[in-house]
């Protein structure tokens, strides 16, 4: 094999995989896949897309080998064919974070509205877990909790805290977490909590950030 084609070629595979990559919502969806395995329906649900669009992306990321399927009745379920494909994401979450102004005023202008800019890094979170009065939540659906979440931390869905704020003692410091730095569940759960006179702060990383540093991840349900 000549040296130009076997570079032209590689190179070209690479693109290619970049190319399936390069879209919002595929983005997106690489990001929701990263919680934890999906259905057409429950992507289109959370991006709020059509069957068919979400259908369609889906299958991008399949020709990629970037997603993997499951069977399970009239069900199919999209997995990530492997962890790196959140790794490549996460990544440049943080480059874009980094090294282009615009997202990073596009994301503090988004908090500061919220009064949800003060965050607490993995670090941080490890220290206070060591403390009684503090009361990790799980703000993301059930499904993904149930798939894994930090060890000690309670699920309380966003859309369920306002009917359950009432059963949560105020002594208490709490910290949110949900999907990550684009993921706004716990910024919403924050800013509920804030105005009800409670004392919280959200996690700047999200689940998935958690799992890929190789930390302790509780699990109640096993996928196949």
């Amino acid at each position: 094999m000549e040296k130009r084609f076997f570079k032209d070629k590689v190179y070209s595979i690479l693109a290619d995989m970049v190319k399936a990559m390069a879209n919002p919502h595929r983005l997106e969806i690489i990001d929701l896949l990263g919680m934890s395995e999906k259905t057409v329906e429950q992507v289109a649900s959370e991006t709020n897309l059509s069957f068919a669009n979400a259908s369609q992306h889906l299958q991008v990321l399949k020709n990629a080998n970037m997603v993997t399927i499951r069977r399970q009745g009239n069900f199919i379920y999209y997995r990530l064919s492997h962890p790196e494909i959140y790794r490549s994401l996460q990544v440049l979450r943080q480059l874009g974070l980094r090294n282009v102004a615009e997202m990073e005023k596009v994301v503090r202008d988004f908090r500061e509205n919220r009064n949800t800019l003060e965050a607490l890094d993995m670090g941080e979170l490890m220290d206070r877990m060591k403390s009684k009065k503090v009361v990790l939540l799980d703000v993301r659906p059930e499904d993904e909790y149930k798939s894994g979440h930090i060890p000690g931390a309670i699920n309380v869905p966003v859309e369920e805290l306002s009917s359950k704020i009432k059963k949560l003692p105020k002594t208490k410091q709490y910290i949110a977490y949900c999907r990550g730095p684009f993921c706004v569940f716990a910024d919403d759960a924050v800013a509920l909590l804030t105005k009800k006179g409670f004392n919280a702060k959200r996690l700047e990383q999200g689940f998935t950030d958690w799992k890929l540093r190789g930390l302790p991840v509780e699990k109640l349900v096993e996928t196949e």
